[in-house]
């Protein structure tokens, strides 16, 4: 486990279109779930501890932006060979056990997590109704795996985005377990 910090935010990037398959096997486009206020793209992992660590608070954090109107996508972007327990099956086991509520994707060629230039799982990038970038950083702050802030800030930057447009300009990278490349 090697823990890799995600770069500064490249604010007003715009999104990417793309077509991945969900784990309810049919191919869906990032377009077809955009929030009306916003839009939570976020690159996870069955197995990394630190997604792990946060799994219960992002899950409930994406049911909370709901309310927000942002949408949240999952994506999977590791190479399932070298590591099976990321697999597509065990990513409907996942999303099942965590109770997601949001789209669960298979990014097995890792051309859309090379797109974005996801670096690690958790990454987090939020987008405003315009469909530019305006967050990209941590849920929250850890120390050894363990949740040691009731600060979200996630939910506190989104929220910011859904009433403002706009992102805060002070924001902490996301920490976690890099992306496992082909």
């Amino acid at each position: 486990m090697v823990l890799t910090n995600t770069p500064i935010c490249n604010f007003e990037e715009t999104l990417k279109n793309f077509s991945l398959l969900d784990i309810d096997n049919k191919t869906k486009e990032c377009f077809d779930f955009i929030g009306e206020k916003g839009t939570l793209i976020m690159f996870i992992c069955n197995h990394c501890p630190y997604v792990k660590a946060v799994i219960n608070l992002l899950v409930n954090t994406t049911l909370e932006l709901k309310h927000y109107g942002i949408n949240s996508i999952a994506i999977m972007p590791n190479d399932t060979e070298k590591y099976p327990e990321d697999n597509f099956e065990n990513m409907k086991r996942f999303s099942k056990i965590n109770k997601f509520n949001f789209p669960y994707l298979l990014d097995e060629s890792q051309n859309v997590a090379k797109e974005f230039g996801a670096v690690c799982t958790p990454d987090f990038f939020g987008y405003n109704h315009h469909g530019k970038l305006n967050y990209r950083g941590r849920i929250t702050e850890l120390n050894r795996l363990t949740i040691i802030s009731e600060k979200n800030d996630l939910l506190d930057a989104m929220v910011q985005i859904s009433n403002t447009g706009k992102g805060p300009e002070k924001q902490f990278p996301s920490a976690g377990c890099s992306i496992k490349w082909k």
